[in-house]
């Protein structure tokens, strides 16, 4: 049986603009559907340009105060962000988990990794300056100051809200720039609580605005006058649109777009270590997920053993209600993605790939949600849609590979650079394969998430820009040389 969605825990259906709730908007409102029953849990303001107008002037007008602010005061406020979210870790995964049908087991880690990476970066707020520069020919002192760039829209996708506002606002923040957050319709409600928490938090109203929206609210942010920077989260499509409306300004964009990540398995891994991780790519956020090894490259003398072991583990995933801890799969986000994913597994089978499990729409208790079956498909050729493109659902793709070099070819072989892995027990042959993937990050023998402190992001479409480390700080400052004669 599905549970219907909890909407006591729901926080206030309102844009948040220079700390103030807005409760109906020039952009409309959506009928905000929750993916696991198909029934509605109520409609949600739209920003139109009315608003964005609204909470870029709010985050001008908070620009200095934040920028000036003491850096220990800065750090302050971010460090209690953090704590509270920790606080409502409980009711910020139940929010998530009906913003877009993701398993709690999978979103009751978000408000703690936001936490984590706040903490982090909110280090940084005493230790973003600059540098003293020797100069020649005569004798002068030049040093450069990192600057916040002023006004950042950022825009977040609907897989993870309160992990992405984490990973985004946290450099964003301590480098001492404003935000206005554009949340997608789909997935509303928890990034709006992220915004109530920032103002307990004693961030100054203005300083984080947070504008629900579609299409239209995203074209007012992105070629907005007062915008000085511009982070997105999400499709390779929408980045196109992103970047030409950038253009006209020349205004600097950060992307963290899809990926195809491949994961490569030789002939001498250890097996059991990677068998409770090899379905990773559809157990993770339900399929949908940037990061998701969702192409598996098998070396040809463990092929078939590595199917046998991955069948095994399907026949015992947990799909269900979201809301159970026990669920390891749940809907994917809506109608729209169902059709698009039973799309490409139906040209799949036509295609030829061998089926190994899946295939089919979820009946029965679940036939009102957005549930697909956990799917694997064997010998898919490298020219194949499911090789080549973002599925972003419960699909894997499996290849068989003889030699290391073939592996990285087919590895290397799409217009994604996001991430790939690397099983096996031979250490140089895991450094030598890392060292020529072409992906932004590489993990070998395992994967244990993002940690804050390492760089983040990804090769060709994959995106542009690092979050993550001094690499996200130096996204969102800028440098000003400053050179005083003597």
């Amino acid at each position: 049986m599905i549970a219907d969605a909890d909407l006591t825990v729901l926080p206030r259906r309102a844009l948040l603009i220079d700390g103030r709730h807005i409760e109906s908007a020039s952009g409309g409102s959506y009928r905000h559907i929750y993916a696991a029953t198909g029934k509605s849990t109520g409609d949600i303001p739209l920003a139109g340009g009315e608003e964005i107008d609204l909470a870029v002037a709010a985050a001008r007008r908070a620009a200095p105060l934040w920028a000036e602010m003491p850096r220990n005061e800065r750090r302050d406020c971010m460090i209690r962000l953090a704590h509270l979210l920790r606080e409502n870790a409980a009711a910020l995964t139940r929010m998530s988990t009906i913003d877009n049908g993701i398993p709690v087991g999978t979103q009751q880690y978000g408000p703690h990794v936001a936490a984590d990476a706040l903490l982090y970066n909110a280090g940084w707020t005493d230790k973003i300056g600059g540098d003293v520069i020797a100069t020649w020919p005569a004798p002068a002192l030049n040093y450069t100051l990192d600057e916040p760039y002023g006004v950042v829209a950022v825009i977040i996708p609907w897989n993870g809200p309160v992990y992405a506002l984490g990973m985004v606002l946290s450099p964003v923040l301590a480098a001492g720039n404003t935000v206005v957050v554009k949340p997608p319709e789909l997935a509303p409600y928890a990034a709006l609580r992220f915004g109530e928490l920032c103002l307990e938090a004693g961030m100054p109203p203005g300083v984080v605005n947070i504008v629900p929206g579609g299409p239209q609210a995203g074209a007012a942010l992105t070629c907005h006058r007062g915008i000085d920077k511009i982070s997105f989260t999400g499709s390779g499509a929408t980045a196109q649109r992103i970047l030409a409306a950038a253009v006209p300004r020349m205004t600097p964009v950060h992307l963290e777009l899809g990926g195809k990540s491949a994961s490569i398995v030789f002939a001498d891994a250890d097996l059991d270590a990677f068998t409770p991780l090899g379905l990773s790519g559809i157990i993770n956020n339900s399929g949908q997920g940037c990061i998701n090894p969702t192409r598996l490259l098998v070396e040809a003398p463990i092929y078939e053993e590595v199917l046998a072991r991955l069948q095994h583990v399907a026949s015992g995933l947990t799909i269900g209600d979201p809301t159970d801890p026990a669920t390891m799969i749940g809907p994917v986000v809506d109608d729209r993605a169902v059709n698009r994913i039973m799309g490409m597994i139906g040209r799949a089978k036509d295609s030829g790939a061998r089926l190994i499990v899946g295939g089919e729409r979820m009946g029965g208790a679940m036939a009102g949600g957005y549930y697909i079956a956990p799917t694997i498909f064997a010998d898919v050729s490298h020219a194949h849609e499911l090789s080549q493109h973002e599925v972003f659902g419960p699909v894997l793709a499996i290849t068989k590979f003889t030699t290391e070099e073939q592996a990285i070819r087919l590895a290397n072989g799409t217009d994604f650079g996001l991430a790939a892995y690397v099983w096996s027990k031979d250490v140089k042959r895991m450094h030598r394969v890392a060292k020529r993937l072409i992906a932004g990050n590489v993990w070998c023998n395992g994967f244990t998430g993002i940690p804050t402190s390492v760089p983040f992001g990804g090769i060709g479409q994959s995106g542009v820009g690092r979050l993550g480390g001094i690499h996200g700080i130096r996204e969102f400052v800028r440098p000003k040389n400053i050179w005083v004669g003597l």
